[in-house]
């Protein structure tokens, strides 16, 4: 069974930074490296949206609001994915999720795509004051 933990959400001030981590539990280091690996992002009274995804030889993509302000990065040996959050804006405020699919991203039928992943972490939360 696969367990996902993210950690690292918190109460931030726009144009601060967080990093986010989430634990991954349950695969090898070859499926870790190789699965496509995504955090999303859940506004009250909206719809889960994809912020980056990450798979095998690093391979990233990121949402629109995400370029140049967010990065994915993953830690094979430490079965560990993260999210680097800088300029942060009041928008980004949420509950962010990492989620896994036993796929690489490229085989899967939309990346961005919430119903594409088979496991999921319980959540951190992020706030951004103005």
């Amino acid at each position: 069974q696969v367990h996902l933990v993210e950690s690292g959400g918190a109460s931030v001030q726009a144009g601060g930074s967080l990093r986010l981590s989430c634990a991954v539990s349950g695969y090898n280091f070859f499926e870790f490296r190789d699965y496509c690996m995504a955090w999303f992002r859940q506004a009250p009274g909206k719809e889960r949206e994809a912020i980056a995804t990450i798979d095998s030889a690093d391979t990233t993509a990121y949402a629109a609001s995400a370029k140049g302000r967010f990065a994915i990065a993953k830690v094979n040996a430490e079965t560990t994915l993260y999210l680097e959050m800088s300029s942060l804006k009041p928008e980004d405020s949420g509950m962010y999720y990492c989620a896994t699919a036993r796929l690489r991203c490229r085989f899967l039928g939309d990346q961005m795509n919430p119903d594409d992943y088979n496991y999921w972490g319980q959540g951190t939360q992020v706030a951004v004051s103005s």
